[in-house]
């Protein structure tokens, strides 16, 4: 298919059909932006967590020993380059145990990821109040902070078992 063809339109309608069937697979559990989605889907199959209902407060996965797994995704383009995560509301209540950072390719292949105990979270993101929440970038130098685990081996092995 080439999609330089296509009417902006049929464009759209591809892009639809696409997170339709994205949701189908279980990949992605909304219609939204799929990054934070696709984020949470391979967290959670690569850690072997159980996804949270989405109405859950400050946490998107739970591990078999009840800690709460914040996870967080991040697609960084040509024309944006940031690495900063969505807001980080509410940290100081402690509602996750664990913060996944994903960061992806533009192409969605896994890029890097990373595991991040709440305290060093805690110590790491900044306060915002015109946003009333915390802001963490996720920069290089994260995966070397002691405690950090490097998980993105674990994601790229799950997104090589995806269904092609």
């Amino acid at each position: 298919m080439e999609l330089e063809l296509l009417k902006t339109h049929e464009l759209l309608v591809l892009f639809s059909s696409v997170l339709d069937e994205l949701r189908r697979r279980g990949t992605i559990r909304s219609t939204n932006n799929p990054v934070a989605d696709y984020a949470e889907s391979l967290v959670a199959r690569a850690l072997s967590l159980k996804l949270a209902p989405k109405s859950s407060t400050g946490y998107d996965a739970i591990d078999a020993l009840g800690r709460r797994y914040e996870i967080k995704g991040r697609r960084p383009t040509k024309q944006n380059r940031s690495t900063q995560l969505s807001a980080i509301r509410g940290l100081d209540l402690e509602h996750f145990s664990f913060l996944a950072g994903v960061l992806f390719a533009e192409d969605f292949s896994v890029h890097r990821a990373c595991l991040i105990p709440y305290k060093i979270v805690k110590e790491i993101a900044v306060y915002r109040p015109h946003v009333n929440a915390w802001i963490l970038h996720l920069r290089d130098s994260i995966w070397s902070i002691p405690d950090v685990q490097d998980i993105t081996d674990l994601l790229l092995e799950v997104q090589r078992a995806e269904r092609t």
